[in-house]
């Protein structure tokens, strides 16, 4: 196993890892929208947090040698099902290669955030 740690993503806010690399596969925690440069949530709009979500992912995902066309499943938590259409605008751009994904309403989100997304994606 190896740890994923990079600057150009939020540092986890509790005990855990960005990532974990095993057997192929990078498994990432789930990235809420922190500007990583503030340590911020600097919107409350939910396709601004979406895109700020990817960017994080990406960084993960670039640290552990994957990238995001490498996604093979996605879980995603919404604070609002009614920003199920919004989000799926944003997600779209990104994650073209249409992964599995999972998408649930949660009653809340660390931070305040509106959007969590985690991802398993193949190494290579």
């Amino acid at each position: 196993m190896k740890m994923i740690d990079t600057k150009n993503a939020p540092a986890a806010i509790g005990p855990y890892s960005q990532a974990m690399v095993v057997n192929g596969f990078v498994y990432t925690s789930g990235q809420i929208p922190i500007n990583p440069a503030t340590g911020a949530i600097e919107t409350q709009d939910l396709k601004e947090q979406a895109e700020q979500v990817i960017k994080n992912l990406i960084a993960v995902l670039d640290a552990s040698g994957s990238s995001i066309e490498k996604a093979v499943k996605t879980t995603c938590f919404l604070t609002d099902m009614n920003d199920f259409a919004a989000f799926n605008e944003v997600y779209a751009k990104y994650f073209t290669g249409k992964p599995a994904r999972s998408c649930v309403e949660v009653s809340a989100l660390p931070k305040g955030s509106r959007v969590e997304i985690e991802v398993i994606a193949e190494l290579g």
